[in-house]
């Protein structure tokens, strides 16, 4: 029998997660280490994108519709903001640490 409440792997799994929702990036800031890989997944209705903010930042997600998802693997420590393209006022910082 397993107790109620997230497995261990679940816990684990949204520690890495970015949650689209009500038009905003959850958590806004995810401090992670450097080799890790985060999953944006689009819970709203509209469509929504990962894109990072400024020119020559490594996320370029593709146009997410609801329940799409977009996964990066971040290889060096860093402060990396992003942004929705289509809703600019949808912003996210992921800081990465050695």
């Amino acid at each position: 029998m397993t107790s109620p409440g997230r497995s261990a792997a679940a816990t684990a799994a949204s520690a890495n997660a970015v949650a689209i929702k009500n038009f905003a990036f959850s958590p806004a800031t995810l401090k992670i280490k450097a080799g890790t890989t985060v999953t944006w997944t689009n819970q709203d209705a509209d469509a929504h994108t990962v894109t990072s903010s400024g020119s020559g930042g490594p996320l370029h997600g593709p146009t997410l519709a609801t329940h799409g998802t977009y996964a990066y693997t971040f290889t060096k420590p860093g402060s990396y903001a992003y942004v929705c393209t289509i809703h600019p006022f949808m912003t996210g910082t992921v800081e990465v640490t050695s």
